[in-house]
């Protein structure tokens, strides 16, 4: 009986020296990556020279390419085994001067709107475009009307859902009129669009972002712009009163041939396991109007926290870590299309990739893109996580420039801060480093970090 007892005690106490012991060590790391990240963090302070001192960096910019020697710099800094610069050939745009619009109810009655060039449109003709306005809410409505579209502009004046509690979900059921709208506008006689920003919230910024002419030839091409939401409001509303009004748009902007840029990245190479890569990842590049701090200033300062906050705690990665600062995701992703491309030549083995271009928000959690088992074993960690109010673990999707990696047993998770706010900011000049929170920015880096860490301690 007494041998019996002595087994079983023997038996409890290897079970806690091999499970418990370690989930402790695990916690308690967590807890300094946290502490450390709100005490002695760099993030705040890094956003703020890449914001202030940089600005907004649209590809193949002269402020992306000192992004891009900053951060390599500060990588250096940083004591990792390797820094480097992936050429990437990426497409120039330039906005040129600031654009004009107005409303003409009639001959010499105008109202001001504020608009502006969507990225990779055509100017318009130098003395401006004037013209008569078909507004639509769907490409749906775009076809119905395509015989009354003939030397008009079309308004695409589709609003974001309010009543969809994730924003990202109302961007993607909008965000095709931005794509897509001047491409088929075009193809009906259209001489410009005019679309509504993808702003839930009612304000005088109107937002810009890429889109596509597809395969239209350059003659075939017309001016694109985007309209703030009270702009896109007033439009319409004296469009119900005076359907023959007039909409004067004027802008400048030009497509020029590409030119070299680089991606960033930084690397520290794995102690057991060198062999299988784990990515920390966001896009340098940025829009023009703001200084893209929520987007994705944000992201980049929050993946270069990850080597430096594991540094703080003694920790060795056993797998290697890449942080990699992907150029040109706003307007062509060939950043991670080159890198993804480079990848596969060399045969790398990405594990694991986390990427972070959400804004700088408080942390709500992750979404995983990865097979059953490995997100039941992703969502057991959610536990580690309760403590600093990040609750959300659901399968997803992750992020535009890892999407690249995708294969059947790697898991690529999209990091997931609170999004109510976001498109308040994006693609505006509303997007500024004082409209960043420094507690939530440091709570994200070490949300990524612990992750990251969990994805290195445990295995997946």
């Amino acid at each position: 009986m007494l041998q019996n007892k002595s087994i079983y005690l023997f038996t409890f106490f290897l079970f806690i020296s091999k499970i418990l012991l370690p989930q402790s060590e695990v916690e308690k790391n967590i807890q300094i990556l946290f502490k450390k990240s709100l005490t002695e963090g760099k993030s705040y302070e890094w956003l703020d020279h890449l914001s202030n001192k940089i600005g907004g960096r649209l590809s193949g910019s002269l402020n992306s390419q000192r992004a891009i020697e900053w951060s390599k710099n500060e990588l250096e800094n940083l004591g990792l085994d390797k820094v480097y610069l992936q050429p990437v050939m990426v497409p120039k745009w330039i906005r040129g001067t600031f654009e004009y619009a107005n409303i003409e109810t009639s001959p010499g009655n105008t109202i001001n709107v504020p608009v502006c060039a969507l990225g990779g449109s055509i100017s318009t003709p130098l003395g401006g475009l004037r013209a008569n306005v078909i507004e639509v809410k769907t490409f749906d409505e775009l076809f119905e009307k395509k015989n009354e579209i003939e030397g008009k502009i079309v308004f695409f004046n589709r609003a974001m859902r309010a009543d969809l509690v994730n924003t990202f979900e109302a961007y993607s059921e909008a965000v095709n009129q931005r794509l897509q709208g001047a491409e088929i506008a075009a193809r009906f006689g259209a001489v410009g669009v005019v679309v509504r920003s993808l702003n839930l919230k009612l304000d005088d910024q109107p937002h810009t972002g890429t889109m596509s002419y597809g395969n239209l030839p350059l003659s075939k091409r017309i001016p694109a712009a985007s309209i703030s939401t009270n702009g896109a409001e007033l439009l319409s509303s004296m469009l119900s009163l005076n359907k023959n009004l007039k909409f004067y748009l004027k802008q400048n902007c030009k497509n020029l041939p590409d030119v070299k840029s680089y991606n960033v990245i930084g690397e520290i190479k794995g102690i057991e396991f060198p062999n299988e890569i784990m990515i920390v990842g966001a896009h340098l590049d940025s829009w023009d109007l703001g200084d893209g701090a929520h987007d994705d200033g944000a992201g980049v300062v929050q993946s270069m926290e990850v080597p430096r906050l594991l540094k703080k705690i003694n920790y060795k990665p056993k797998r290697t870590l890449r942080i990699v600062l992907f150029i040109n995701e706003e307007n062509g992703q060939r950043g991670a299309i080159k890198y993804s491309q480079e990848s596969k030549i060399k045969n790398e083995n990405h594990v694991f990739a986390i990427e972070s271009d959400a804004g700088g928000f408080t942390p709500k959690g992750f979404s995983v893109d990865s097979n059953d088992d490995k997100f039941k074993i992703i969502s057991n960690w959610s536990k580690y996580f309760k403590p600093y109010f990040v609750h959300y673990f659901e399968k997803g999707g992750s992020g535009a420039d890892i999407s690249y990696l995708k294969n059947e047993e790697n898991v690529l998770v999209g990091f997931r801060p609170d999004s109510q706010r976001y498109f308040d900011y994006h693609h505006s000049e509303n997007d500024v480093f004082s409209s960043v929170n420094k507690r939530e920015l440091e709570l994200g880096a070490a949300s990524i970090v612990s992750l990251i860490y969990l994805v290195d301690y445990f295995k997946l």
